[in-house]
């Protein structure tokens, strides 16, 4: 643990903020190495039955409960934001045009790019204070974000869940860089600013926040079209899944404070033409080299190609549009019955609209 004195942590904590600042991040802030006030209400979220099939939430549920879980000898949580608003997506679809969210749409998966970024912030707390112990943090380890960055005064927890800051909206993309030296830490974000809004909350198609400031992950279409790699969608969500193919920004898209939300600068984060908006029926012909061809090094890999051409077939469903039958039934002999699962289901929708009944056989 270094132990810094006064003057030195005023002067090593500046320089911390301005080489963030420098690096490309939109928002730095110091927090404390405490125990995280979101902890209990993970535990009853958990408790709930709220994360779906993402286990490994419930096996690391007691390593939340500190940071010294993560770095052991932790003192201080530099908490970082970079904004990913690049371009908007288009108000209307073609039938069988697909939207991926907004975060997915550039050259680079986000973690690679804010890996490097956090190396060369590290690098700086190692020059300026040798022997310290540093660890970046890009939502891959046991650690509550969202309560250090609210700590760290970056913004307040939406009634959507996300974190929100006056300036930058929710488009924000967070990580940490763990340390134990002793920074001097930034007054917290004690305030909300939502107020009787409940935009994202009437906006979400699956009904998946039961209340404010809860989020019920097994009827969200991001969980559904991410984190449910192995699994079919269930049936019930399917229509409200709606054009979504990766992701979902619709409580997002919604909420007042990013209607002026600034566009981000980064390279990286700027959309491919194919996936803003995508072709759901272009997908279906990918087979496994030609789907790591395209996607091994993008967020699109997650769900892997069982997952996201499963996703694509739900897509298809939805669009009333019987044109797609054929794109449909080729995937039918597909090695995956996750995907073959998803195709019987678009094309017994979409030939149900052909014949000008509801999906559902009623007329």
């Amino acid at each position: 643990m270094n132990h810094e004195p006064a003057d030195s942590s005023e002067r090593l904590t500046r320089s911390v903020h301005n080489t963030a600042e420098r690096l490309g991040f939109d928002l730095v802030g110091i927090a404390p190495a405490v125990r995280p006030d979101g902890f209990d209400h993970l535990q009853d979220w958990l408790k709930n039955g709220f994360a779906g099939e993402m286990s490994y939430m419930e096996r690391r549920r007691d390593t939340y409960e500190h940071p010294h879980h993560v770095l052991e000898s932790v003192c201080s949580v530099i908490m970082l934001g970079m904004n990913y608003r690049t371009a908007d997506p288009p108000d209307e679809l073609e039938a069988g045009q697909a939207r991926v969210s907004r975060y997915a749409w550039g050259t680079s998966d986000y973690h690679d790019v804010i890996r490097e970024r956090l190396r060369q912030l590290a690098n700086v707390l190692h020059e300026e204070s040798p022997g310290c112990r540093t660890r970046g943090i890009v939502d891959t380890a046991p650690l509550l974000e969202r309560d250090f960055a609210r700590l760290a005064g970056l913004g307040w927890f939406g009634k959507n869940t996300m974190l929100i800051n006056k300036w930058q909206g929710s488009w924000m993309f967070l990580a940490a860089l763990l340390t134990d030296v002793e920074l001097t830490p930034d007054e917290p974000h004690d305030t909300s600013h939502c107020g009787t809004c409940t935009a994202c909350l009437d906006a979400c198609p699956t009904d998946a926040f039961p209340e404010p400031y809860v989020l019920d992950a097994t009827k969200c279409i991001s969980y559904f079209t991410i984190e449910l790699r192995d699994e079919p969608i269930p049936e019930e969500h399917r229509e409200g899944v709606g054009e979504w193919l990766f992701g979902c920004d619709v409580c997002q898209d919604v909420c007042p404070w990013n209607r002026k939300a600034p566009a981000s600068t980064e390279p990286a984060f700027h959309p491919q033409s194919d996936l803003n908006p995508a072709d759901a029926a272009a997908l279906l012909s990918l087979d496994d080299t030609a789907f790591k061809a395209r996607f091994a090094d993008t967020p699109l890999a997650r769900p892997g190609r069982g997952g996201l051409l499963r996703n694509a077939c739900i897509v298809l469903g939805n669009t009333g549009d019987a044109t797609h039958l054929d794109a449909l039934r080729a995937v039918m002999n597909d090695d995956e019955p996750l995907i073959r699962d998803a195709a019987q289901w678009a094309i017994d929708r979409l030939a149900a609209t052909r014949l000008g009944s509801a999906p559902d056989g009623r007329g």
